[in-house]
């Protein structure tokens, strides 16, 4: 049985097999809700790198077809039994996590970092429907209200490139005024990342190897922005003289590519720390940058709910902008891959599933991110 006032079929951008192009399928809406989950009318729905892994087999899901996307938000249409703090009509961010078991060691600890259940019932978009559909299922406990000012557009990328990125800012624990180095500065992440560390009062040194990522990286604020491509010594000499011949307190590497761990570490000063967010088959770096300069090399998930309501407060506060390539519709997705693999995208791509509920939001007086 459906729900009220929810049609029975809807429209889903789907991986049906692995390593072929997505199609669009008509599919059931979900109709059965599990106590703490949240059946989200989708407004927009944004395409991570991530998507490509689950495309490829990389991180292979369960069964196919599975709809992609796990960057999404709009409007709550309806709210499982156990659901309280949501409501019909509520503008949310989705979370990735589904189903978390409640009583694993990270679902009842103290620092609320339920994302790291070992228990976990599911990932949007990765091992479940996620976010390319005009209806999706998420889970209330790891969804985060959207603040009056900031917009569908704005917070679906944040979902997990947001999320993601705002913890490594957290994780790297600098204090006003030291120096954060991010690796893949100008990136759909890296753009975001130098943002937040400016909103927290810390200087950037953006790096990064292709020209649209080195502008996006001084166009959002980077104090110093340094040119990836001119080799690791050159690099590290640059950041170096930036920052008082020490380098960068920390260092946060959002890039997979062939070095870029290894670079972190150079740019890093004595006992320095790099966060290391990518996700490369292997994390490379030379035995004497942990030996002989003591740097630390710390791995990072994505915000805890705690954390990603702190990052939409945030970004609502200091007007952190999202640089997105948005498309209309979902037959515009293979333009939008097209585009992600092209090497020349400028932040996040998105897909707009519903213009309706992004022209509700814009009223009269409230400006928005």
């Amino acid at each position: 049985m459906g729900i009220n006032g929810i049609p029975d079929q809807m429209q889903a951008i789907q991986i049906v097999e692995l390593h072929k192009p997505y199609q669009i399928n008509t599919v059931p809406t979900p109709t059965s809700l599990g106590p703490h989950d949240l059946l989200v009318k989708i407004a927009v729905a944004s395409l991570c790198h991530t998507d490509g892994m689950v495309q490829q087999g990389i991180i292979n899901p369960p069964s196919l077809p599975q709809t992609a996307s796990h960057e999404g938000t709009g409007t709550v249409a309806a709210v499982g039994s156990s659901v309280t703090h949501f409501r019909p009509g509520d503008r949310v961010m989705c979370g990735i996590g589904l189903h978390f078991c409640g009583s694993c060691a990270e679902c009842t600890s103290a620092a609320g970092d339920i994302q790291y259940c070992s228990k976990l019932g599911g990932n949007v978009g990765v091992t479940a429907d996620g976010a390319f559909a005009e209806y999706m299922v998420a889970d209330a406990r790891s969804a985060a209200r959207l603040p009056d000012g900031v917009s569908f557009e704005t917070a679906a990328p944040l979902a997990c490139a947001g999320c993601t990125v705002w913890r490594g800012v957290v994780q790297a624990g600098l204090r006003e005024g030291q120096w954060l180095g991010i690796i893949g500065a100008g990136g759909g992440l890296g753009h975001l990342g130098v943002q937040f560390a400016k909103a927290k009062g810390l200087r950037v040194v953006g790096l990064d190897a292709r020209e649209e990522g080195l502008e996006l990286a001084r166009k959002h604020g980077a104090d110093v922005v340094v040119d990836a491509r001119r080799g690791k010594a050159e690099v590290a000499k640059e950041v170096q003289a930036a920052t008082g011949g020490e380098g960068v307190d920390a260092t946060m590497n959002v890039s997979d590519a062939k070095g870029a761990a290894a670079l972190a570490c150079a740019v890093t000063r004595l006992h320095g720390l790099v966060v290391q967010i990518a996700q490369p088959d292997e994390v490379s770096v030379p035995f004497d940058e942990l030996i002989f300069r003591d740097i630390r090399i710390h791995g990072s998930l994505i915000c805890s709910p705690k954390e990603a309501v702190d990052m939409l407060d945030a970004v609502a506060k200091h007007k952190i902008s999202v640089h997105t390539n948005p498309f209309d519709g979902f037959d515009k997705i293979e333009k939008l891959v097209e585009l992600a693999h092209s090497g020349k995208m400028k932040g996040k791509g998105i897909i707009i599933v519903d213009p309706e509920q992004i022209k509700a939001e814009r009223k009269p007086g409230l400006e928005l991110v």
